[in-house]
């Protein structure tokens, strides 16, 4: 049930920042808003570090350095649907934007990718994309 909470938490933060960046990027430009939102992250993200402490300092020598470039996709996340938002607008994008990563972690989970256990998928899981595609095309009428 945690997981779930915290799912619908990043998803509601998700939609309130692509708003908020697109309408920021309006004034000042959409690098210029990724790049204040990439800082207020980092900032944001150092003092909950700094209270939390939660992680272990010798892990990072563990991690693959290809993992580590992981946060700098964030800046293609956000020019992405900022540009994405100005264009189709917040419920298309946002739509777009869940099938998007439910596809990759459908492939992600077929082929065990990142060390992922591989998954089977079934017919439910095609249908219930299948469904998904079909609500955005829906939308969008």
């Amino acid at each position: 049930m945690k997981g779930i909470i915290f799912a619908f938490i990043a998803g509601a933060c998700i939609t309130l920042q692509g708003v908020a960046n697109t309408r920021i990027s309006q004034d000042i430009g959409t690098w210029q808003a990724t790049t204040i939102t990439q800082f207020t992250g980092f900032i944001m993200s150092l003092m909950i570090l700094l209270f939390v402490r939660d992680g272990k300092k010798n892990g990072l020598k563990k991690v693959k350095p290809l993992y580590l470039t992981g946060g700098g996709l964030a800046a293609f996340i956000i020019f992405s649907e900022v540009t994405a938002i100005q264009n189709i607008g917040v419920t298309l994008s946002i739509s777009a934007l869940l099938i998007a990563q439910l596809f990759l972690t459908f492939l992600v989970d077929i082929n065990g990718w990142f060390g992922v256990a591989k998954q089977k998928m079934r017919l439910p899981q095609f249908l219930g994309i299948g469904m998904m595609i079909a609500g955005v095309i829906i939308l969008k009428f």
